[in-house]
């Protein structure tokens, strides 16, 4: 492509304020009816606002299943305490790895509107089934009795089945709906761009309201008032979110899917590989790019060329047998300039997703073992007893004070320093974040040798009861990776969107939330191991099943070091991480 077809298409040089008072978006989005999308009428807060609102009744619906479900499974289905720690752990990775097909389907064929809808209308079926499970010994004692089986079987099965729909059309939706809501803002307009990074700290602000709101009314409502009244609760909010969702058509923007990532990565990779014997020219210019000001990829803008990962350039050499006519390209053969570009900007994102792995790990041990140290701990204040789990509700506070004060002081201050209309960049945002990650691990190493040293003192090592030590001490751990939520999964968000091609962006988010899957298993993979290296004959491990014999304190500081060493390599690659350029019309 002739770089004087490329001058035109930069626009670099145009003022925020032109671009601002310019009647339709430049991003390429357009209205409900297919046209250009109006600046003034679509998008920005009134429409995102709308989508925040359903993933605020969505999240609920789902975290008050997800925080009780070994509670119903153990005390309702009567399984094992094995049985149910399995069918939980196989379901939560359900709904970890259910955007991926979620985001497939968006951003290759249905958009994320349609394909958060169904999956939201599938949601609502699970929720419907969960409530018609836990009715069905009601409906046993009355009149319906001979119509509706209700035996111990049926039920069950109703149940699995309405929880495997609730982990799907969750999973489905979530990163339809969170990219959904970010496309209403306008990348090509500075002030829409700023409000974008605003919209995933009230997103993530919502999600924290929902968990404590879910984690104190519902699950007590489950508890006290009955499962048929829990999941009516949250299967009403579900309804009400899908509506939210619906009944705002008219003041979205949309981005047209661009056809199948997987493909077009397929056909880089072939192309690359077929020109394997070409030199790549010296001028970048003279690689393929299509015509004209659009991009060959649908609701795609241009990307401009990068240096690096010059593999995949081959992709893009014009050959003699090439042709000006697009339509007789084979796209296996030669691939656009912008194609080539996405597959780098996924590539170049695997280091930073990869170095994000340990702290979705950190964060899981708030599920588990600094739940377990708080049971050994004395919980008592006063009359008041703090139930160990719900002295997770600390983080989850944290998190809701920390968020609005990070958006009106802390991006102040940053922008000071730095300059920039964000304060920090997302990259920069992540690494506090594990900073902070890592004081978590290492403030809970503190108190857990304290306490065993308290328990030494105190001849209860053998004895499998609490400590007399507040479980008041443990605050600081718990605020530590609260702080560290608001900086590192806000900004990984942040960053996978921004860096992500416009038509793999539900497809990028899909694996921003993966990263929580492969934290997960890590998790299992470390705690299997421990117990293989540290048990050895008399000696009962650091994690036994009386805490006060163990070592948790030596686990900790051995997460505190992998976290140190996690955060020396994402410094690494975050330093050497190459930005997306995009061309703007």
């Amino acid at each position: 492509m002739d770089s004087t077809e490329k001058g035109p298409l930069l626009g670099k040089h145009s003022s925020s304020s032109l671009q601002s008072s310019a009647e339709y978006t430049g991003d390429g989005s357009v209205c409900i009816r297919g046209s250009p999308a109006c600046r003034k009428d679509t998008g920005n807060w009134k429409a995102c606002s709308l989508t925040i609102v359903c993933s605020f009744c969505l999240y609920l619906a789902y975290i008050s299943i997800s925080k009780n479900l070994v509670s119903y499974l153990t005390k309702v289905l009567h399984e094992t305490n094995v049985a149910a720690a399995r069918d939980v752990a196989t379901w939560r990775g359900t709904s970890y790895l259910a955007p991926l097909l979620g985001a497939f389907l968006a951003d290759s064929y249905l958009g994320k509107y349609r394909t958060g809808l169904i999956f939201c209308t599938v949601l609502f079926l699970g929720m419907m089934m969960l409530l018609l499970s836990a009715a069905l010994p009601l409906i046993s004692t009355g009149p319906l009795a001979w119509i509706i089986p209700t035996g111990p079987v049926s039920s069950q099965y109703i149940f699995f089945v309405g929880l495997y729909m609730v982990a799907l059309g969750y999973g489905a939706q979530k990163p339809c709906v969170v990219s959904f809501g970010a496309d209403q803002f306008d990348d090509t307009d500075e002030v829409e761009r700023t409000n974008k990074s605003t919209y995933f700290n009230w997103y993530y602000f919502t999600l924290n309201a929902a968990s404590l709101i879910s984690g104190t009314i519902i699950v007590w409502v489950q508890d006290h008032e009955g499962w048929v009244w829990g999941f009516a609760i949250s299967t009403t909010f579900v309804a009400l979110g899908a509506c939210t969702l619906f009944f705002g058509s008219d003041a979205y923007r949309f981005q047209k899917p661009g056809g199948s990532p997987l493909a077009r990565i397929c056909q880089v990779l072939v192309a690359s590989t077929r020109n394997l014997g070409k030199d790549l020219p010296c001028d970048s210019t003279a690689l393929y790019e299509f015509l004209g000001q659009g991009s060959a990829i649908q609701g795609s803008r241009k990307l401009e060329h990068t240096d690096g990962l010059n593999f995949f350039d081959r992709a893009a050499i014009v050959t003699p047998s090439g042709c000006e006519s697009p339509r007789q390209l084979s796209t296996w053969k030669i691939c656009t300039v912008t194609q080539v570009e996405e597959l780098k900007i996924l590539v170049r994102m695997l280091p930073i997703w990869s170095t994000v792995i340990l702290y979705s790990t950190v964060q899981e041990h708030v599920f588990s073992t600094f739940v377990e140290q708080g049971m050994v701990m004395e919980k008592h204040l006063g009359s008041f007893e703090i139930p160990a789990a719900s002295f997770q509700s600390v983080q989850v506070i944290t998190a809701l004070l920390l968020i609005p004060f990070y958006g009106r002081v802390l991006v102040a201050v940053f922008r000071k320093f730095t300059g920039r209309t964000n304060g920090i960049t997302p990259l920069q945002r992540m690494g506090v974040g594990l900073f902070f990650s890592m004081l978590s691990v290492t403030s809970a190493a503190v108190v857990e040798s304290n306490r065993l040293r308290i328990a030494q003192d105190k001849g209860l090592v053998h004895h499998q009861v609490a400590v007399p030590m507040s479980i008041l001490w443990q605050g600081p751990q718990y605020m530590l990776l609260g702080a560290g939520e608001v900086f590192t999964l806000i900004g990984i968000s942040e960053f996978f969107y921004g860096e992500s091609p416009d038509s793999m962006r539900s497809l990028c988010m899909a694996f921003c939330f993966a990263n929580v899957a492969a934290g997960n298993y890590l998790n299992t993979f470390i705690l299997s191991l421990v117990p293989v290296f540290t048990a050895t004959g008399d000696t009962p491990g650091w994690i036994p099943g009386n805490l006060n014999e163990g070592h948790l304190d030596r686990f900790y500081l051995m997460m505190a070091g992998l976290s140190f060493l996690n955060l020396l390599a994402f410094m690494f690659c975050a330093t050497r991480y190459t930005n997306v350029k995009r061309l703007h019309i």
